[in-house]
């Protein structure tokens, strides 16, 4: 049990939440209309193939045939940051470091540069967080956001493109200051790589997702074309799916619904979305993680622009405003020689000086 209190901690602590709020709104008929569902389905579809793709090495063989071979280790740090920020958008934030800061580390040590790992596992994070704001398949958050509001994907785009671009350069800024060394990169060829068949049905079926999301496919429909098509061609990726998400996000439902049905904190939530929905849900973001905070307050603003700007800047700042940010540090703490204090101090850095000038940002564009 204290394993899994350990390895869950956001669903243990979601659970708890939701409990504790059902003893001041008892269950009733109401509840039912708590969890969206078709969200649920999308998160599902999409976690499934992503983890397939994974599975079967695409993100590896891209990086292996983009830094294999004699390289400026300022370009390699580059790249290394710039995967992040790009694939994050497709197959979400944690995904994106779950696979690119292991490769991070294991080629930092290989040239010798082990010195660096902190700077550049921090810069992956906050590149994979800012990244995904893009595309509603980015992060939890914001495909939650989009179906909820019944956004388009210019909407979305629109509402974040000039962060995003900014975003771009504060994470690469910092490479230009690593020493401009000349290095070899021999990246090892990984077993399923090969696999070009699996790699083609998976990436079809990522297709399917995306008209889901979009709406052009029934949801439901692209829920059954990823499970047998998955059954059919790789069984195991079926159990490989990130339940556990699912199940925080079921509680995280129950609890700001039932929060929704409090007068006193819907008052207070509304007063406080009235003056700013970007500075609340940044703010929100930092204590509770952006994922709750964009379902907590979506139950109290029709402002879905304002949350999804909020919540995604609110994904720097504390280690929690984002749950992937808790996942390279993990990662990386348990590199061999790892600095943690190192770390965190780039990680403050890093993330307290974008957050202040993507929210100056906000403010110039008169979003704030």
């Amino acid at each position: 049990m204290r394993e899994f209190v350990k390895r869950e901690a956001v669903l243990v602590i979601a659970f708890v939440c939701a409990v504790v709020s059902m003893f001041l709104v008892p269950p009733s008929a109401a509840y039912l209309g708590y969890v969206d569902v078709p969200v649920l389905v999308q998160l599902f579809c999409l976690m499934t193939v992503v983890a397939g793709l994974q599975q079967y090495g695409l993100f590896r063989l891209m990086a292996r045939r983009m830094l294999s071979g004699r390289k400026s280790f300022r370009f390699l740090c580059a790249v290394l940051v710039a995967l992040p920020f790009v694939v994050s958008m497709f197959v979400t934030n944690d995904v994106a470091l779950l696979t690119f800061v292991p490769f991070a580390l294991l080629l930092l040590g290989m040239c010798g540069r082990a010195d660096t790992a902190p700077l550049v596992i921090v810069l992956q994070t906050a590149a994979a967080n800012l990244g995904s704001m893009v595309l509603p398949s980015g992060n939890p958050q914001n495909l939650y956001l989009f179906s909820n509001y019944h956004m388009t994907l210019g909407q979305l785009a629109g509402a974040v493109a000039p962060f995003a671009a900014v975003s771009l350069v504060l994470v690469l800024a910092p490479c230009a200051f690593v020493p401009n060394l000349s290095v070899s990169v021999s990246v090892p060829a990984q077993e399923g790589e090969s696999d070009a068949k699996r790699l083609a049905a998976f990436g079809a079926l990522f297709a399917v997702c995306m008209l889901s999301v979009l709406h052009v496919l029934p949801v439901y429909v692209a829920l059954a074309v990823v499970v047998i098509v998955t059954a059919l061609v790789s069984p195991s990726t079926l159990k490989r799916a990130d339940f556990a998400l699912l199940a925080t996000f079921v509680c995280f439902f129950v609890f700001s619904g039932n929060m929704g049905n409090i007068p006193a904190v819907r008052t207070f939530l509304e007063s406080m979305l009235d003056k700013s929905v970007v500075l609340t849900s940044a703010a929100a973001s930092q204590v509770i993680s952006n994922v709750p905070a964009a379902v907590l307050l979506s139950e109290f603003t029709s402002d879905g622009r304002g949350l999804v700007i909020g919540t995604n800047l609110g994904g720097l700042g504390t280690p929690v405003a984002s749950l992937a940010s808790l996942i390279s540090l993990k990662l990386y703490a348990r590199a061999p020689g790892a600095n943690v204090k190192k770390f965190l101090a780039a990680f403050a850095a890093v993330n307290i000086g974008g957050l202040v000038i993507l929210l100056g940002l906000a403010a110039l564009l008169g979003v704030l």
